[in-house]
């Protein structure tokens, strides 16, 4: 037999969920809020978290967990953050790898970057540095690119591993430049930037906080950061714009998601508390000591933030023919 349920029925089931979502918002948080990380304890994605939830759970009034999930490129942490109940006591911290390179140049991955997320907040950023081993006869970007063209294949470069930002920027450089490097993929950036400074590989691009001091001691000759504005700790250095390749904008960058389906309310109180904590000149001063810049911003902001990103590494990975798995 066939029950008919009244049509108000469904129009009251449909109020009271709509009245959930401002009643939990109004008495979050109650509880512990976890922030998922998708590297290795240590890590900068790890002591930025550590940076922002020391402020947030004094604004708050709840503790923050910061839960290390590293493995298969981030796709570990990244998918369980996805997985996780949509009432923000789960929350992730991304970067430009697991919503940025990773969903351009793996064909799968156990999740998807716009769909599985509710951006909060972009939280900080760096540059990358075009830097070139010392050995190397060149001083500048233009001097860098006429070498290569001089002596096509001759020169190489390193990266984090094939399909790493680092790996995406050096492609990137062939493509504007129109030069042709060799690209030396290792495990990891430590072995990278060792690579680097022995000369095992002719230039790289590396974070400002990475490189910065083997720049100053003359281990390293930086040359261009990736950002459209100078970088503040390394002034003296131009922009890949002003070094005559406008457009060239790569940025390791850390923000705030939620799962999909987070209450909008909840959303809006972890970007208005973050908001404030960036404010701080500790927390500001913490981030920059780091090698890195306080970003913030809406929720949209981030949203389009991670849209432009994805975009253009698909964009890149497509006419280089990048392949991961």
């Amino acid at each position: 037999m066939r029950i008919q349920i009244p049509y108000f029925t469904y129009i009251l089931t449909g109020i009271a969920v709509l009245m959930v979502q401002p009643a939990a918002a109004q008495t979050y948080p109650s509880k512990p809020i976890r922030i998922l990380i998708a590297q290795a304890p240590g890590s900068a994605t790890d002591n930025i978290s550590r940076v922002l939830t020391s402020k947030l759970a004094g604004q708050m009034g709840q503790p923050f967990v910061i839960e290390a999930r590293p493995g298969a490129g981030g796709a570990v942490g990244t998918e369980a953050a996805a997985r996780s109940p949509a009432d923000g006591y789960t929350l992730f911290m991304a970067n430009n790898s697991t919503h940025g390179s990773n969903p351009a140049v793996y064909k799968k991955l156990p999740y998807d970057a716009i769909k599985d997320f509710s951006p909060i907040i972009l939280i900080a950023s760096t540059p990358y540095v075009l830097t070139a081993h010392p050995s190397l006869p060149v001083k500048n970007v233009k001097e860098l690119i006429a070498l290569a063209k001089k002596r096509p294949g001759d020169l190489n470069y390193g990266s984090a591993g094939n399909g790493s930002t680092h790996h995406l920027s050096g492609e990137l450089l062939k493509t504007m430049a129109g030069i042709n490097l060799v690209h030396v993929p290792y495990k990891g950036t430590t072995p990278a930037l060792t690579g680097l400074l022995s000369g095992e590989v002719s230039v790289m691009f590396f974070t400002v906080v990475g490189i910065e001091p083997h720049a100053k001691s003359g281990k390293a000759r930086a040359l261009a950061v990736t950002t459209p504005k100078r970088a503040n700790s390394m002034p003296e250095l131009p922009t890949m714009t002003e070094a005559g390749y406008p457009g060239f904008e790569v940025t390791s960058w850390f923000g705030l998601l939620a799962p999909a389906g987070t209450p909008s309310a909840i959303v809006s109180r972890v970007n208005a508390e973050s908001v404030k904590a960036l404010a701080l000149p500790d927390v500001s001063g913490a981030l920059k000591k780091m090698g890195f810049d306080a970003v913030g911003g809406t929720p949209e902001q981030f949203a389009a933030h991670i849209k432009s990103e994805v975009e253009r590494f698909t964009k890149l990975v497509k006419a280089t023919g990048i392949t991961v798995d």
